[in-house]
């Protein structure tokens, strides 16, 4: 009985020091940019948080797409939230979309982040990281670019400014 209360009491510490953080997966709290070489954009699937109604990147082709990795865990994540939710507005009716995925999250902790931060766009869930190894994500939150044709060509890393994100995407708009 000593060694099971033994781990369970390792599990527990191993969660409070972590603050929930699976792993100690690397969660980037300063911006950046990472070169990408052009390519695919791989596919992603799962139904929104929200809505209930099936996503995949496909069905997004001929929009900019934005595709940010977040975790309601990640404290830079929940810095840039409200930033991100508001730029989204303001390309309303323009061929741009914004989906996040939620990653290494819990569902209810998930749509408690996009409710709390007013959220409108899609989010999906990732809870095995499945669609961040396919990404190459290293850590939280990364957003990549997907051109109109398909293509991943900018990456982000940290939280990122309304200007700035706004600049990637008229750039992308100007060049399609």
């Amino acid at each position: 009985m000593t060694p099971v209360l033994a781990l369970v009491a390792l599990l527990f510490w191993g969660q409070l020091r972590t603050g929930g953080n699976p792993g100690g997966v690397l969660e980037h709290e300063e911006s950046s940019e990472s070169l990408v070489a052009i390519r695919e954009a791989p596919d992603f699937a799962g139904f929104d948080l929200v809505s209930g109604q099936p996503v995949n990147a496909e069905s997004l082709r001929g929009s900019v797409v934005m595709v940010d990795f977040w975790s309601s865990w990640c404290a830079a994540c929940r810095v840039e939230a409200a930033t991100l939710a508001q730029v989204y507005r303001e390309y309303e009716g323009a061929p741009v979309e914004f989906v996040g995925i939620a990653v290494w999250d819990r569902p209810t902790d998930a749509l408690d982040h996009i409710e709390d931060y007013d959220v409108t766009y899609l989010n999906i869930l990732d809870e095995r990281g499945t669609a961040a190894v396919s990404y190459g994500v290293r850590g939280v939150p990364e957003k990549f670019f997907i051109d109109t044709e398909g293509r991943i060509v900018r990456k982000l890393i940290g939280p990122i400014s309304a200007d700035e994100l706004r600049g990637v995407i008229d750039g992308l708009l100007a060049a399609s």
